[in-house]
């Protein structure tokens, strides 16, 4: 595998960072997962325009443009072959003191990673999945603002432990006000008499690439689709909750904290969506060329 850092190219065992940047002591930096489907980098434009937010909502200045940016994802999906996969696309703080002091940082670190990815198997989109909710509350906006897609993930990884923990894969995490936020990786949606709802982002929900486009889709299939407020109340009462992420794409809830959500299997919204953003994969992204 190669791996992209700094406008290099370097053989995965010489893929290597300082000790001292602050991305790896402090989880100071910005992140992307984009896929890739049939040679072409899924809603790349997207992805970087989000990347540049959340770094300037942290003060960091990105040494590349965002078209040398796009440039280097295409360029490391062409290097390592991939034609479906996944990229996660990093920008550290760059090297610097055992201090907080961003300031006192060296200029900031781009690494790129190309390579396939496989998040939940095959039978539970057929099947939906079982998910809790979980005590660890989602961060306070005002703390880390949940749109700032930063590598300080601990609040999350905390959030799949109790999940694990409980012998499910994934989990709700709740806002310090008891509302639904998002899961532990994953926007959250539920469908009521053929309505999606789906959390706004100030009650803690990233704003999530995939949310984004499975909303516009909903839409062009003539669904009316609403940002509202969702308590655990609207989740069990739902006629169908699903999932979406860049890496779970769109998969059903059949279970929440052991009570079966409608049928207890994927409805037919969520398949109908999922089967709509599968074709959307084919039709959107930037060429691998």
């Amino acid at each position: 595998m190669k791996v992209y850092i700094n406008g290099r190219l370097l053989d995965e065992k010489n893929a290597k960072i300082s000790v001292f940047d602050h991305g790896l002591l402090y989880g100071d930096g910005v992140f992307e997962g984009i896929r890739v489907y049939h040679n072409k980098v899924f809603t790349l434009q997207r992805h970087i325009d989000r990347l540049y937010r959340s770094a300037k909502a942290i003060a960091l200045e990105i040494a590349m443009t965002p078209e040398e940016i796009m440039q280097a994802v295409i360029k490391t999906c062409k290097a390592n072959g991939i034609q479906n996969g996944y990229v996660r696309l990093i920008v550290t703080r760059g090297v610097g003191t055992l201090g907080l002091n961003p300031y006192l940082c060296k200029e900031s670190q781009v690494i790129i990673i190309a390579a396939g990815i496989q998040l939940y198997p095959v039978e539970l989109y057929e099947e939906g999945l079982s998910i809790i909710t979980v005590g660890t509350m989602r961060n306070h906006p005002e703390a880390i603002n949940p749109r700032i897609k930063s590598l300080n993930y601990l609040n999350n990884v905390l959030a799949k432990i109790e999940a694990l923990n409980s012998g499910v894969m994934e989990c709700v995490m709740l806002n310090p006000q008891g509302y639904v936020a998002e899961a532990s990786g994953d926007n959250i949606f539920a469908v009521r008499d053929g309505v999606l709802r789906t959390p706004p982002v100030w009650c803690g929900a990233l704003e999530g690439i995939t949310r984004e486009v499975v909303m516009e889709l909903a839409r062009d299939l003539g669904y009316m689709v609403e940002e509202d407020v969702l308590t655990r109340y609207d989740l069990y009462t739902a006629d169908e909750v699903f999932l979406t992420g860049t890496a779970a794409e769109i998969i059903g809830v059949g279970v929440i904290d052991k009570r079966p959500i409608g049928t207890g299997r994927p409805g037919p919204v969520t398949l109908q969506l999922a089967e709509r953003f599968k074709a959307y994969t084919k039709e959107e992204g930037t060429p691998i060329t």
